[in-house]
């Protein structure tokens, strides 16, 4: 296994209530409908979408672009369990470009910020 890639993204959880808030559609632009299924069936989905928005943010890093060349909803974070990128369409062309064969995260978040890395491996 060699490392192609990593990343590393924060957010923070009032930014992201302030968007859900301000912009309607801000969920269903930045989040799969897996993704908000799962935030929403809890207290604080906030904190859940904040995690996976910096999760979004570190694997485009970890896949050496920005937002403006992978779709916002070609990243998916897995909830419920150990975390995962789900990449599909536009990130995972880049991925497949770059030899990646996964992109592995980790996920932390405290009551006001949520912090993600994530690292893009390939084969030897």
């Amino acid at each position: 296994m060699r490392i192609v890639g990593l990343g590393v993204d924060l957010a923070e959880v009032e930014r992201v209530r302030s968007l859900l808030e301000r912009y309607p559609r801000f969920a269903g632009r930045c989040f799969t409908a897996h993704e908000r299924e799962y935030a929403f069936e809890h207290a604080r989905p906030e904190r859940r979408l904040a995690a996976r928005f910096a999760g979004k943010e570190a694997v485009m890093k970890s896949l050496g672009t920005g937002w403006r060349r992978i779709r916002w909803t070609d990243v998916e974070i897995t909830g419920g369990g150990a975390p995962r990128a789900v990449l599909r369409g536009t990130a995972a062309a880049r991925a497949a470009a770059l030899g990646v064969t996964e992109v592995m995260v980790t996920v932390t978040h405290t009551d006001t910020t949520a912090l993600v890395m994530a690292v893009a491996v390939g084969e030897d």
